[in-house]
């Protein structure tokens, strides 16, 4: 058994916001905004998962991720696939999936290069409690007045496609190399397998549980790290206490206990639940 308590890296944005969620400290007046906090692990390799919060006050760039595959060519050690579990959004609040229709690589680079790319896209309301998986491929963008936790392979490897005008680079070929031009299939959630358990997808480069309060053990098989993210509450992981805005990784068999009331994420790779 391990249990380790993560440090957090707080990412500025000119997307992100000056108000932050519970358990997180709000920038300083004057500060830049906050988009994005990051939890690291302490030793020099790199990890599967990536475990992250963002707040968005405006769209962020139509982008898209390679598959494993298509990242090994690059020279990168997997692709990336995410989730997000939405924690709160602004009345109208969105994100982008895939396409409206059916089109081709092509139609998306013109619309990339003249702007109608934003128009093409399936641009779906989000609320508080809603959950997405991403898989890589799919043409996306997260909108502005967005709270969530994402959950994502850990690779440094995104493709904007387009930006709103902005100077930032665009990566226009490798990007529609991989691009999916269809319109967004979401996988199913399984739901809860066992009282306060609920699976919320399993596979196919992770799987992410969600956990009410309450004692638990779990067992992860050798080599295998489990991300344990409480949304709301507060308790203990083989000794190592966490509150709300941290994060824990364990290994091995750990005993979690945690407040009633609370709200937890517990993310592992893999494409089947432990």
């Amino acid at each position: 058994m391990t249990a380790t308590l993560l440090a957090t890296k707080r990412v500025e944005k000119p997307w992100g916001r000056h108000t932050l969620w519970p358990g997180f400290s709000d920038p300083a007046p004057g500060g830049d905004p906050i988009g994005e906090i990051w939890f690291q692990t302490p030793d020099a390799g790199t990890p599967d998962l990536l475990i992250k919060y963002l707040f968005t006050s405006d769209r962020l760039s139509v982008q898209d991720h390679p598959d494993d595959e298509a990242a090994r060519a690059a020279g990168y050690p997997r692709g990336k696939d995410e989730c997000w579990v939405i924690l709160d959004a602004e009345p109208g609040a969105t994100i982008a999936l895939g396409t409206k229709e059916p089109t081709t690589r092509e139609k998306l680079r013109q619309g990339a290069l003249d702007g109608s790319i934003v128009d093409m896209l399936d641009w779906k309301p989000v609320k508080a409690g809603d959950f997405l998986y991403s898989p890589a491929g799919t043409v996306h963008a997260i909108g502005g007045g967005i709270t969530l936790v994402e959950v994502q392979q850990n690779v440094d490897l995104t493709y904007r496609l387009y930006d709103y005008g902005s100077d930032r680079e665009l990566h226009l070929d490798a990007g529609l190399k991989v691009a999916d031009p269809n319109p967004f299939r979401p996988k199913p959630i399984i739901g809860e397998v066992e009282p306060g358990r609920t699976i919320l997808c399993e596979g196919p480069k992770f799987v992410l549980e969600r956990w009410t309060g309450g004692d638990r053990t779990v067992t992860l098989p050798d080599g295998v790290t489990g991300w344990l993210t409480p949304l709301k509450g507060e308790g203990v992981a083989d000794g190592v206490a966490w509150r709300a805005g941290e994060c824990v990784t364990v290994s091995g068999t750990a005993h979690v206990s945690a407040a009633a009331g609370s709200d937890l994420l517990f993310a592992y790779p893999g494409a089947k639940r432990i």
